[in-house]
């Protein structure tokens, strides 16, 4: 009987430990059902603030200087940033390599808005020492208060890292890296001479994860966001900002494929949506059914990021684009 009693005694003693686990749990349950649900209500409000909310209030971007300086400005998102940069009174510098797309642009702009237009004719992928002394002799006598650093190259269709041409590599370190990082070098010193300074960085929704078969474009961009991250750091205290812009697809000439819609914006909607968000958030998809897309990342694996992010090229694509085989 003894041994009976005392086999009743541990499995009651087994029942109240586990009940008290049961308890336990179910405290640890609120606490991480209630955080996850206070998350989300946040993020959600933080996108309600910066996307809808933040349209009703127009920035004042004259505050910063009375020129803006647009790399890769005669063609999509930098034509659009030209255009509306413009239209808030701003005179505009457009920086790139055809001198006629060059002239049909500040003539538009000057017309349009009658602002005051300059224009740099420079090859980007050139990449030589040369070439940015000559733009900062251009910009010399102006007093630059915002740079758009938007010039940019992408791949024209996924490959496998061996089968990018090695002069395609060069352009991405020539544009992408480098004309970043020295356009900034360029014009940040008078900036903080002034105090005062605006420098937008246009990275990618690719630089998220590794993102292989974009290999070399996906890197690049990760090294716009985490310059502009760490100029942010360095700066802000000399009145200088930094705007990181990680968008998604766009419907520009490089993505002729997509059509523009509700959910992919041209480029015109994407620069009013990006710079309306200006003052709320420093980095941003911009747009707000990429910031949708940029939360679901944030919850999905590398390994289904990379696959998704295939599949949806894929289908964007109309199914044309396919892996070179080795």
């Amino acid at each position: 009987m003894a041994a009976v009693d005392q086999a009743i005694h541990l499995i009651q003693e087994v029942g109240r430990q586990l009940k008290r686990c049961q308890e336990l749990l179910a405290v640890v349950g609120l606490l991480y059902a209630s955080k996850t649900t206070l998350t989300f209500a946040w993020k959600v409000f933080q996108g309600f603030r910066i996307y809808f909310i933040a349209r009703l209030s127009q920035q004042d971007f004259k505050r910063y200087g009375n020129w803006a300086v647009v790399t890769g400005g005669t063609d999509g998102i930098g034509k659009a940033y030209c255009r509306e940069l413009a239209k808030r009174g701003l005179n505009i510098i457009i920086v790139s390599r055809n001198l006629e797309k060059l002239k049909t642009t500040a003539e538009e702009l000057g017309i349009a808005w009658r602002v005051t237009t300059g224009i740099i004719q420079v090859d980007f992928t050139e990449g030589t020492r040369d070439l940015y002394t000559e733009i900062k002799e251009q910009l010399e006598d102006k007093e630059i208060g915002i740079l758009v650093n938007n010039v940019g190259v992408m791949y024209d269709y996924p490959s496998y890292f061996l089968e990018v041409p090695e002069t395609k590599l060069w352009k991405f370190i020539n544009v992408n890296i480098t004309t970043v990082t020295m356009m900034t070098y360029i014009v940040l010193p008078r900036m903080v001479q002034r105090k005062k300074g605006l420098i937008i960085n246009l990275s990618s929704i690719s630089s998220f994860y590794p993102l292989p078969f974009l290999t070399v474009y996906s890197a690049s961009k990760a090294y716009v966001d985490w310059l502009s991250r760490c100029l942010d750091y360095e700066y802000k205290s000399k009145g200088i900002v930094f705007q990181t812009l990680l968008p998604s697809y766009i419907s520009t000439k490089p993505t002729s494929f997509i059509k523009p819609g509700y959910i992919i914006p041209d480029a015109s909607t994407f620069v009013k949506s990006a710079l309306n968000t200006f003052g709320t958030t420093y980095r941003t998809t911009g747009y707000w059914t990429h910031e949708l897309q940029w939360w679901c990342c944030e919850h999905l694996p590398e390994s289904l990021w990379n696959l998704s992010s295939w599949l949806l090229l894929k289908i964007l694509s109309n199914g044309k684009l396919v892996f070179n085989k080795q």
